[in-house]
């Protein structure tokens, strides 16, 4: 059974997440992860979901607020290649946009990048298009940036 938990940036097991996720991006971009270090720091007013199977953290995902009013930026998303397939991702991305929407936010926006497929495929299927890159992102040949509206004015 898949649970889901809403947490800080401090919980233990969005850490032990967090790691397997940079180990996985390492592996997937080594010639530009470096560069990427920086932005990916999460601070403690992030609003994180972990996602549980039997009591066993397998997914992780979170959001911090941006300068622009209303906006949300999707951050450190990341399933366990163990418990991919099973809709985990799916759940924590619904959990998160569900958590903005509760605090009046209105878009959600993201970056992944070329070498995640299987990321962008599954944000495309629920209704984030491809936006311009926005900062940090801008002149990274691997980003893509994507964006979705949570609420209409």
């Amino acid at each position: 059974m898949i649970s889901l938990t809403r947490t800080s940036a401090d919980h233990p097991d969005f850490g032990l997440l967090v790691e397997l996720l940079d180990k996985d991006l390492w592996n997937r971009y080594p010639d530009n992860q470096q560069s990427f270090v920086a932005f990916n720091v999460i601070k403690l007013d992030a609003k994180v979901v972990v996602a549980y199977v039997d009591n066993s953290p397998v997914g992780c995902g979170c959001f911090r607020e941006r300068a622009e009013q209303g906006v949300v930026e999707i951050k450190r998303m990341y399933v366990d290649n163990e418990a991919r397939g099973k809709g985990i991702a799916k759940k924590i991305l619904g959990e998160l946009e569900a958590w903005a929407v509760e605090m009046g936010k209105e878009r959600a926006i993201l970056e992944t990048g070329k070498n995640q497929p299987e990321a962008v495929s599954l944000y495309d299927k629920l209704g984030y298009e491809v936006i311009d890159r926005y900062e940090p992102y801008v002149d990274s040949a691997v980003s893509i940036c994507m964006g979705k509206v949570l609420i209409n004015k």
